[in-house]
């Protein structure tokens, strides 16, 4: 990508130096959550990811350039300035880069990026995947092809509830994905610990999820691996009560005819309004608790490499 591209010295001195590194993505600081929780969040997380001794390497693109490892001043402007950022999947990467744009990057678009620089773990809310009535619309989020080819770990609190989890796992089944629950034999459902499907293998430390994976890589399976964190406990919202409030945020977006990149965004603005600010505060707990996690992640990888 020559000039296209850049990793930031304090992200290329860490790889150098085999310290663990963490991507996270940018599409939650201009499109998961509003000015200025978005930008407290964004440096928050990075925040949590130094103090369990990692380095963050938040992912964006500004004025045409994937930046690996945004400096403060490229996180306050996507924060700023979120409604005239381009939300960026893997597709659009050649519209943003060659037309110069500003792009915040989703989970598809940041694992690439993440594994072009050569970090191995990836900290994020919650994948996307398999819309509702995909029967019909064919909504499938492309986080889930690229988890079927790009070697990047993505620490998650499994899918986004808004999504259908049953027909995300059989997606991710057959893109040949690991879905690892981490302490948790149950898929997390995002807003709640656990739904009602199960994941690959539950994997109670570390040391066995980096085991896992680098068994993966060396042996030559490409693709990604799914850890599933849950929302802590605390944050956990009950199961019944989070998919009323899903369901009717899903009526208004027949309602309005939302389509394409505007709906995910439009459910969790409707869901926000409805839990009256609650979702939001369970959304930046369990990004956090994902950070943490992945920190660990990375560290353990580095320490055993591949």
């Amino acid at each position: 990508m020559g000039t296209n591209f850049e990793v930031s010295s304090r992200v290329k001195e860490a790889l150098a130096d085999g310290k663990g590194v963490v991507a996270l993505e940018s599409t939650i600081i201009s499109h998961g959550m509003p000015y200025p929780q978005n930008l407290e969040t964004a440096l928050a997380l990075e925040e949590e990811i130094e103090k369990a001794g990692a380095v963050p390497a938040t992912i964006g693109i500004i004025q045409g350039k994937a930046i690996v490892g945004l400096s403060n001043e490229g996180i306050h402007f996507l924060a700023q300035n979120a409604k005239k950022i381009n939300k960026t999947a893997r597709r659009d990467i050649p519209n943003i880069i060659g037309l110069g744009k500003n792009g915040a990057t989703t989970v598809s678009s940041t694992m690439f990026l993440a594994k072009k620089a050569g970090i191995q773990v990836f900290a994020t809310g919650g994948i996307g995947g398999v819309h509702r009535g995909a029967s019909k619309s064919f909504d499938i989020s492309s986080d889930l092809t690229e988890l079927g080819r790009t070697n990047v770990a993505v620490v998650c609190s499994g899918v986004k509830s808004i999504l259908d989890i049953g027909m995300t796992l059989e997606y991710l089944e057959t893109q040949g994905v690991p879905v690892l629950g981490y302490q948790t034999d149950k898929m997390p459902a995002f807003y709640t610990r656990e739904s009602s499907y199960f994941c690959d293998s539950k994997i109670d430390t570390i040391e066995d999820l980096s085991k896992i994976i680098s068994a993966k890589w060396n042996i030559g399976l490409e693709g990604g691996v799914v850890v599933a964190n849950p929302v802590p406990e605390k944050y956990s919202y009950p199961a019944g009560e989070i998919e009323d409030v899903i369901k009717s945020a899903i009526l208004e977006l027949e309602r309005f005819g939302v389509t394409g990149k505007d709906i995910t965004p439009f459910l969790l603005g409707k869901i926000k309004d409805v839990t009256k600010g609650k979702s939001l505060e369970t959304n930046i707990e369990l990004v956090k608790e994902n950070a943490r996690v992945a920190a660990a992640l990375a560290n353990e990888m580095v320490r055993k490499p591949l």
